[in-house]
C-alpha cells in the first residue's frame, strides 16, 4: 500500500481500528496507524495535510 492507496487505507483502518471514530482522530495519530498498517510500505515523509485529510475522509464513508 502507498500513500495514494487511499480506499485502501480506509478499509484496512476500519478493520484494524473498528473501535475508533474516523472524526476524532488526530493526524498524529492517523499518520502512525497507516505507517502501522500491514502492507504499508510507502515513505513516511510523503504523507501530507492534503492525504491524511482524504483518508480520513475516505474512513468516514467507510463506515457510514
Amino acid at each position: 500500500m502507498k500513500w495514494t492507496d487511499i480506499y485502501e487505507i480506509a478499509a484496512a483502518l476500519s478493520e484494524t481500528r473498528a473501535e475508533q471514530d474516523p472524526a476524532a482522530v488526530n493526524f498524529v495519530d492517523l499518520r502512525a496507524w497507516v505507517l502501522a498498517l500491514p502492507g504499508f510500505s510507502d515513505d513516511p515523509s510523503r504523507s501530507n495535510e492534503k492525504i491524511l485529510e482524504a483518508i480520513q475522509a475516505a474512513w468516514l464513508e467507510e463506515i457510514a
